[in-house]
């Protein structure tokens, strides 16, 4: 599972008056829950943060989060931005509990080349790239590899076809299409016009036709 690290403070106030003042300040306003805690007001360098934010899948990947010298494993829930700007506005962590299942939305990564794709011409049409999952707050992992080369042309992998590790349960329909093989546009012939069906010239004689 990816890990990355971040640092925060406690903050005492709280209300849209002192986030404001603390986004002025160049920091976000963040809060910290889970299992068995309190939830504690915190913020985080800005400039940091987005910087961390844009290098990883929030979804998927823990942020060990130091406050006050300790160390949390958390999960990122929620991130508020701002409608028009898009700077980040407030953002919620949930700490992780070993033994405790949590819900995330884990990366696709495919393995292999079609069959259809090999012998046949078609291309792989991606359809998912990210799978809902639940599992155990210490077993995340970073991605789902799906082998694909075994899928013909004009056949499609859905989520009940999937084989995943022990202890991880998908979340999404069974019916869903993972990936499909599809025939390529540069593959498609155009079958000529039956002879039937030409066009045909219709067009007023002139006067020297005889």
């Amino acid at each position: 599972m990816a890990t990355v690290a971040l640092t925060a403070t406690v903050r005492t106030e709280t209300g849209k008056g002192a986030a404001r003042k603390i986004r002025q300040g160049g920091n976000i306003p963040s809060v910290i829950y889970g299992h068995g805690r309190e939830p504690q007001s915190l913020q985080t360098n800005a400039r940091e943060t987005e910087k961390l934010l844009r290098g990883i899948a929030t979804s998927a990947t823990v942020i060990e989060l130091t406050i006050d010298g300790k160390v949390s494993r958390t999960l990122i829930r929620e991130i508020q931005r701002h409608p028009f700007k898009r700077h980040i506005m407030h953002i919620d962590f949930q700490e992780l509990v070993v033994g405790e299942m949590v819900s995330v939305h884990c990366p696709i990564s495919y393995i292999g080349v079609p069959e259809g794709v090999r012998l046949e011409g078609g291309i792989l049409d991606q359809i998912m790239h990210q799978l809902h999952i639940e599992v155990d707050a210490s077993s995340i992992p970073n991605h789902i590899d799906v082998d694909v080369s075994g899928i013909k042309l004009g056949k499609s992998l859905h989520v009940s076809d999937l084989q995943l590790p022990a202890g991880i349960t998908v979340l999404d329909e069974p019916t869903n299409t993972v990936c499909i093989v599809q025939v390529s546009k540069a593959g498609v012939e155009t079958a000529p016009a039956d002879a039937a069906e030409q066009p045909v010239l219709i067009r007023k004689p002139k006067p020297d036709d005889k």
